[in-house]
């Protein structure tokens, strides 16, 4: 296993280091992700690694404002009543019921239209799923009529990355650890990639509020809810991401959030 030091962090392939208890500055490694710190689209997890002959050298009173100032402990927090009812109303929409591949359906309630097939097309509604999950949560992702279902999750990659991003109220999120408290905190969170051929589909799901450590979400990615060539109302980042084989492993899936509307 290879360490390659970048300024204060350490570049850490495969995994995350162990995490102590939050608040503990107990032997061991602490893993620390900086505010901000782009970690995401890099295919590894960007970490301060503090020894127990580092914290013997620096002065608590240092490292505790090193710690306050600039990062944040890599453990997502507990799920809140908020997350709870955010979970509830995704979860009644069964998504193993609805929006199945292989047909037309409405995107807002992922029925069959009746409309024939007439292509080869595989005809999964991720994108559409995304979207009517926002809407019931009452905020805007790139839908129908905006942007057609062909190819909506490629678009919906771009429209969060620009026009969602500045204007539409959805917050870049750094990895899957802080996808996993910012769901835990009642956040709407959402996880895309985009396919590199523009003619072909990307992929995007919702994170749902979670217990998982940092080295199981480094393993496999926070749960999610989604539709897709299989539905699943729970499945890891990495299996629900399986159809795009290097997605995961190399990083390529961005996390974003946003809040849901009050009353929902």
């Amino acid at each position: 296993m290879r360490l390659r030091r970048d300024g204060w962090n350490v570049r850490f392939g495969g995994s995350v280091p162990r995490v102590v208890a939050r608040g503990s500055l107990d032997p061991g490694l602490i893993s620390v992700v900086p505010s901000g710190h782009p970690a995401h689209g890099k295919g590894f997890a960007f970490v301060a690694l503090w020894s127990r002959e580092t914290l013997m050298r620096f002065p608590l009173a240092a490292l505790v404002l090193f710690l306050a100032s600039t990062a944040v402990l890599c453990v997502a927090g507990e799920i809140t009543p908020e997350a709870k009812r955010v979970v509830s109303v995704l979860e009644s929409m069964h998504v193993e019921e609805h929006w199945i591949a292989g047909a037309i359906v409405d995107w807002r309630t992922g029925d069959p239209t009746g409309k024939a097939v007439t292509d080869t097309g595989k005809h999964t509604h991720c994108s559409q799923f995304a979207a009517a999950a926002c809407e019931k949560l009452g905020i805007y992702i790139l839908r129908p009529p905006e942007h057609s279902a062909v190819l909506l999750a490629n678009a919906q990659f771009d429209w969060l990355a620009g026009e969602g991003r500045t204007g539409g109220g959805w917050t870049p999120v750094a990895d899957g650890v802080a996808a996993q408290d910012a769901a835990n905190r009642g956040q709407v969170v959402v996880a895309v990639c985009q396919n590199a051929d523009p003619k072909k589909s990307g992929h995007i799901a919702l994170i749902r509020p979670g217990s998982k450590t940092p080295e199981q979400i480094a393993a496999e990615g926070p749960d999610v809810i989604q539709a897709g060539g299989t539905n699943f109302t729970s499945t890891s980042l990495k299996r629900g991401f399986a159809n795009h084989p290097q997605a995961f492993p190399k990083g390529e899936i961005r996390f974003y959030a946003h809040a849901p509307a009050a009353g929902h």
